[in-house]
């Protein structure tokens, strides 16, 4: 069970974890021991997600997010297997907490009347530069 607020929970059905052997340097061990992990959060049927948090999750997981509904975190950064479980578990952590966060509405503003003249005026000015450069041409 993994738990990410006081008011959420993951339960244990709805990840699965599988193991395979790593890449990179680690000599037999790479090819030995299975630390590689692939933990699979099944996202779309979680009972304990808002439909909210859920849309905003599968935007935020990108490529990571199955046809299926799945959030697919793989971890082979370390060669102990225990250790890319707890950073698999973080990571599905950190995901939902930023998808918890609803995203603030824009309100629309206008521009400020000082603003609009100094705009036009800087306008005129250059306007002005570039009429003054054409006659100086002729």
């Amino acid at each position: 069970m993994l738990r990410i607020n006081d008011q959420i929970t993951i339960a244990d059905w709805e990840m699965t974890e599988s193991f395979t052997r790593s890449s990179g340097p680690g000599g037999q061990n790479v090819n030995k021991v299975s630390t590689a992990v692939e933990l699979r959060f099944e996202a779309e049927r979680s009972p304990n997600l808002p439909d909210a948090v859920k849309r905003r999750l599968r935007r935020l997981a990108g490529s990571r997010w199955t046809k299926e509904g799945a959030l697919v975190i793989f971890v082979q950064e370390t060669r102990s297997q225990a250790r890319n479980r707890e950073i698999a578990q973080e990571r599905l952590a950190d995901l939902i907490h930023k998808a918890l966060v609803a995203p603030k509405r824009r309100r629309p503003t206008r521009p400020t009347k000082g603003s609009v003249e100094r705009r036009l005026k800087a306008k005129k000015v250059r306007g002005e530069v570039k009429r003054l450069r054409g006659d100086l041409g002729e």
